[in-house]
């Protein structure tokens, strides 16, 4: 699978360029799956931050960059219809769009839906991760951003990469979000890590991984 995980979705020029190098044909040619998971596991998410993904209404747009189609893949309705409904539909999928909300949450449904297990069988599919959604793919998020369950016991993610994403970095509507609050999670993660902005995506093929940014990003 190739991977372009983002703090705020396709944000630039520079991250749009990004993802149709991975995408390796025009956007109006490919079809899309979106994932809204996340958004139900975080307490300031809800239904109108679901439509809003879904409807690729800015600033979560990632829906609505001319896809030739898009689909909703809501992971906690998988266990319920059978895998012999839904593979068909990942399996031909150009991209999956992950947006944001709980990464534990997010990570809890990716296993119990089985959609985890199929993702090293997707070698030429596109992850594009929104935050949350670029955050399960590594090995641990730090407590701090596990809101579900909410003791908060256990930040171990997926760790189909070998670091860890702390989002939003001086974002102006999260004042804790500063290079200094970053420093003191990646001394608790105990491994790489990046800090980055919405500005910047890490992209990662075939176990390269490199930062495309037109902001502020700080490996950690």
């Amino acid at each position: 699978m190739k991977l372009l995980l983002t703090s705020g979705g396709v944000t630039n020029p520079s991250i749009h360029q990004a993802l149709l190098d991975l995408l390796g044909k025009p956007v109006e040619e490919c079809d899309a799956l979106c994932i809204p998971t996340a958004q139900w596991g975080h307490p300031m998410c809800g239904p109108e931050g679901v439509h809003g993904f879904v409807s690729g209404i800015p600033p979560r747009g990632l829906t609505g960059l001319g896809w030739r189609s898009v689909g909703v893949l809501e992971l906690t309705a998988l266990p319920t219809i059978g895998a012999e409904r839904w593979l068909p539909w990942v399996r031909g999928a150009d991209v999956l769009l992950v947006d944001g909300g709980d990464a534990a949450y997010l990570c809890h449904w990716m296993r119990e839906s089985g959609l985890a297990d199929l993702l090293p069988s997707l070698p030429d599919t596109v992850w594009v991760g929104l935050s949350a959604g670029s955050m399960m793919m590594t090995p641990r998020i730090g407590t701090e951003f596990v809101n579900w369950p909410t003791d908060g016991a256990d930040d171990r993610t997926l760790g189909v990469v070998d670091f860890s994403i702390f989002p939003h970095l001086d974002h102006p509507s999260m004042p804790d979000n500063v290079l200094p609050t970053a420093e003191r999670w990646a001394a608790e993660i105990d491994g790489p890590a990046y800090a980055i902005d919405d500005a910047t995506a890490i992209r990662v093929v075939d176990g390269a991984v490199d930062v495309v940014s037109e902001g502020t990003w700080r490996r950690l």
